[in-house]
């Protein structure tokens, strides 16, 4: 961090445990806490020397080091790969590199929220209830649906930041593996405007983005006899219902969603 921040002029912060827990991140803290590895936030930010007008991008990156799954444990076969559940978190630093080579005259702030998923003795449990940053209850129902937990904090941080545009990157479904296979990346937006510029900039650089629905009805999935949401909403459209639950928290900023599950390891 210290390098890249002498290098390429950026801004470091790291926000520990009892930081994120005086904010309100409930949803985040959930999962780290059944791991003896301390969880941490990474922002970065870039800053330009003279910006144009108001806008101000956010990068949120999943960061999850590793997924056993937690007390909803994943299968042994396999397992081994889930180092790769930060591939989001490390896209969005190496877009950070990249930008402050490009100099953007915008400026753009990352949020890596960082976490272990692990099933230890203060694991949270399926049914557990957490509080979200904005308030908003959850119901967990699995506690392998963990990185929609972490992002969510992570987005409403980056709108209290000041971010008026939005794009989060996860390795965060085996649906969207389902869907389309490990060829094309998951997309999905609540702004068809950011939607088609996201989608242009992936075509003219050769990624393979395919659009996704996020019609309002699948938020009836989602419903909770207990809490605002559950965390997941059964296994059809599972891709679907986990850029749904994300949106309850990008709100109405422009946002894009990659599910990057079927592609990270390309």
């Amino acid at each position: 961090a210290k390098k890249m921040a002498a290098e390429f002029h950026l801004e470091f912060e790291t926000l520990d445990w009892d930081r994120m827990a005086k904010l309100g991140m409930g949803a985040l803290l959930g999962v780290a806490q059944g791991s003896a590895e301390p969880p941490v936030l990474i922002v970065i930010r870039y800053k330009p020397e003279k910006a144009s007008g108001a806008d101000h991008l956010g990068l949120v990156g999943k960061g999850v080091t590793f997924d056993t799954g937690g007390i909803s444990i994943k299968p042994a076969d396999g397992m081994e790969k889930m180092k790769y559940d930060m591939c989001g978190g490390a896209a969005m630093i190496g877009a950070m590199q990249a930008l402050a080579q490009l100099k953007p005259s915008i400026p753009v702030t990352a949020f890596i929220p960082c976490v272990e998923n692990m099933p230890g003795s203060r694991a949270q449990r399926p049914g557990d209830i957490v509080t979200a940053m904005n308030g908003k209850t959850i119901e967990v129902l699995n506690t392998d649906a963990e990185g929609r937990l972490i992002l969510d904090d992570a987005l409403v941080y980056a709108r209290q930041q000041g971010c008026t545009h939005l794009v989060d990157a996860a390795t965060l479904t085996g649906a969207i593996v389902v869907a389309l296979a490990h060829q094309h990346v998951g997309l999905f937006s609540n702004d068809d405007g950011m939607r088609d510029r996201v989608l242009a900039a992936a075509q003219a650089e050769g990624e393979r983005m395919w659009p996704m629905p996020l019609d309002e009805d699948y938020k009836e999935y989602l419903k909770s006899a207990f809490a605002d949401l559950g965390n997941i909403g059964g296994r059809a459209g599972g891709a679907i219902t986990a850029a749904i639950f994300l949106k309850e928290f990008a709100e109405e900023t422009p946002w894009v969603h990659l599910d990057i599950a079927g592609t990270a390891w390309l």
